[in-house]
C-alpha cells in the first residue's frame, strides 16, 4: 500500500502522460538484497587490488582504518534507510535529492550518479579479463589479451541480467558466497600458521602511520572497499516490503562487510610479518598470503577472485543500470532508457546502455594509453585505480547531496516523524565524513592522471547543471515526475 504521507507533489505518470512501465515487484527478499548488495561490494576484488595501497598508506594498523571506514558507511546507510523507509524508489539517491531539492537537482545527480556509477564500473569490468589473464598465466604460462575476457565476461553478465532479476540476483549470491568462504577460509588458515606472532600491533592507533594524518590519507581507500553498499535501495521496487528490507539489508551488509574486511586484512599484515614495505610491493598480497601460507590455498584464492568479479558485473550493472532505468522512465533521461521487456520486466535499453558504455570508456582510456607520450597498451590493474577514483569522486558528490537532503526532506514532508539524532546528528556526521576522502581525492599535487580528475568532475557537474536547468524549463512537468513511482505503490 502507498504510504499516505509520501512527500511531495501528486504525481503524474509517466513523460507523455501514459502509466509508467513497472518493474517486477515484490520478488526479492531481504536475504536476496542483501547477498546482492555484498556482491556488488566484491570482497575479494577490492581488497585483493587495493588493500597493498591501504596499508602503505596507513601502515600496520590500516584494519583500524578500515574500521573507521565502516562507521563512515553505516552512517551514509543511515540516510538510505531513511530515506528508503519514507519514499522507496529504483531511483535511489536520484529520488531522494530530487524530491528535496527540485527536478534541476534530480536531472543533475542523474547525470552525476549514472556517469560516476559507469566510470567505476568500467574499473570492474577491465579487471574482470585482467584477472582471468592474470590467473592464466600463472597456471599455463598462456597470454590471451585481457580485453577478450573481459568482452566474454561482461557478456555473460549482460544474459545473465536479461533473464530477469531473480535469476541474475541468486547467480550474485552464488559468486558472492563463494569469494567469503575462500577467504575466511585463507585468512583462518594464514592466522592459524603464524599464531606464534599474533600481535594487536594492527589494532593500535600509535601504530597508524603519521598518526592521523595517515589514518585520513588512507580513509578514501578504505571506504572505496564498501563501494556497492547502497545497491540495495535501487531494488526497492522489486523487493518484499522494501521500506523495511532495504534498510536491514543496508546495515547487515555493512556490519558483514566491515568485520570481514578487518579479519582479511589482519590476517595479510600478520602473514607478511607486520612488513607493510614487503606487503606494498607486492602485486595481489592475499594471493601471495595464501601461496606463502600453504600452496593449495592460492588457487583458491583465485577462484575467489574470479567469482568476485562476476558477482560484482551482475550485482552492480543490475541495480546501477536501474538508476538510470528509473531517470528515465521519469523523463529525467531518454525516455529509451525507461523500457521494460513486457515478459521478464527487467530495463533492458538500461542494462545494456550501461555495459556498452562502460566499454567505449574503457576503449577510449586504451586508446589514450596508445597515442600517448609513453605509447604502451593499458594496463587493467593501473586502469582500476585511476577509473575507479574518477567515478568516486562523481559517487562522494552524490552522497554528500543525499546526507545533506535528508534533515531537510524530514521537517519539510515528515515533521511528525523528524527524530534529531538520525535526521540531522548522522546525516551531518555523514557530510563530514564524506568529504575528508573527497578532499584527499581532489586535493592539487596528484600525479597525472589523477591531477586532472577533479576538473573532470567538475566539469561534469557543471554541464549536469546546465543540461538540467534547459530540460526542465522545456518540461516543466518533470516536477511532478520526480520520484512518482514508489516501489511498493501498485
Amino acid at each position: 500500500m502507498p504510504d499516505p504521507a509520501a512527500a511531495g507533489p501528486p504525481p503524474t505518470p509517466g513523460p507523455a502522460g501514459s502509466a509508467p512501465q513497472r518493474l517486477r515487484g515484490g520478488v526479492l527478499g531481504m536475504a536476496d538484497i542483501a547477498a546482492a548488495t555484498m556482491a556488488n561490494v566484491g570482497p575479494a576484488m577490492s581488497f585483493f587490488f587495493g588493500f597493498a595501497f591501504l596499508a602503505t598508506t596507513a601502515g600496520v594498523a590500516s584494519p583500524l582504518t578500515i574500521a573507521a571506514a565502516g562507521v563512515a558507511v553505516a552512517l551514509l546507510g543511515n540516510t538510505l534507510a531513511e530515506f528508503s523507509r519514507a519514499h522507496p524508489s529504483a531511483g535511489s539517491f536520484i529520488t531522494f535529492v530530487g524530491r528535496t531539492f527540485g527536478p534541476v537537482s534530480a536531472v543533475t545527480t542523474a547525470l552525476l550518479a549514472g556517469l560516476g556509477y559507469i566510470i567505476a564500473m568500467a574499473s570492474v569490468i577491465a579487471i574482470s579479463g585482467g584477472f582471468v589473464q592474470i590467473t592464466l598465466h600463472h597456471y599455463t604460462g598462456l597470454e590471451v589479451p585481457w580485453i577478450i575476457w573481459t568482452l566474454l565476461l561482461t557478456g555473460l553478465a549482460v544474459v545473465l541480467m536479461l533473464r530477469g532479476i531473480v535469476v541474475s540476483t541468486k547467480w550474485a549470491g552464488y559468486f558472492f558466497a563463494v569469494e567469503m568462504l575462500v577467504l575466511v577460509v585463507v585468512s583462518v588458515v594464514a592466522l592459524a600458521e603464524h599464531r606464534g606472532g599474533l600481535s594487536a600491533a594492527p589494532f593500535l592507533p600509535g601504530h597508524i602511520t603519521h598518526g592521523v594524518r595517515g589514518l585520513a590519507a588512507g580513509f578514501p581507500l578504505a571506504v572505496y572497499l564498501f563501494v556497492g553498499w547502497e545497491n540495495s535501495a535501487a531494488l526497492a521496487e522489486e523487493t518484499e516490503n522494501p521500506r523495511r528490507n532495504v534498510g536491514r539489508a543496508v546495515f547487515s551488509s555493512v556490519a558483514i562487510m566491515t568485520v570481514s574486511y578487518i579479519l582479511f586484512a589482519y590476517a595479510t599484515v600478520t602473514g607478511f610479518g607486520y612488513d607493510v614495505e614487503r606487503l606494498g610491493d607486492s602485486p595481489i598480497p592475499f594471493v601471495d598470503l595464501a601461496q606463502n601460507t600453504f600452496g593449495a590455498l592460492a588457487v583458491l584464492a583465485y577462484v575467489g577472485g574470479l567469482t568476485s568479479t562476476l558477482g560484482v558485473l551482475i550485482a552492480g550493472i543490475n541495480s546501477q543500470a536501474r538508476l538510470i532505468f528509473n531517470a528515465g522512465r521519469e523523463g529525467l533521461l531518454p525516455s529509451f532508457f525507461g523500457y521494460v521487456h513486457p515478459t521478464r520486466r527487467t530495463p533492458n535499453n538500461a542494462i545494456v546502455t550501461f555495459a556498452v558504455t562502460a566499454l567505449l570508456i574503457i576503449g577510449g582510456w586504451g586508446l589514450g594509453h596508445l597515442l600517448g607520450a609513453d605509447g604502451g597498451r593499458m594496463d587493467p590493474v593501473v586502469f582500476f585505480t585511476e577509473s575507479s577514483s574518477l567515478g568516486t569522486i562523481l559517487i562522494l558528490l552524490v552522497y554528500l547531496a543525499s546526507n545533506i537532503a535528508l534533515p531537510l526532506y524530514y521537517r519539510r514532508y515528515r515533521p511528525q516523524e523528524f527524530r534529531t539524532v538520525r535526521h540531522l546528528v548522522l546525516p551531518a556526521t555523514g557530510a563530514l565524513a564524506i568529504l575528508v576522502p573527497l578532499y584527499y581525492l581532489t586535493k592539487p599535487g596528484q600525479p597525472a592522471p589523477y591531477s586532472w580528475f577533479p576538473y573532470a568532475a567538475l566539469a561534469a557537474l557543471l554541464a549536469a547543471v546546465c543540461y538540467a536547468t534547459v530540460l526542465v524549463r522545456r518540461d516543466p512537468g518533470l516536477a511532478d515526475r520526480v520520484g512518482s513511482v514508489v516501489a511498493d505503490e501498485e
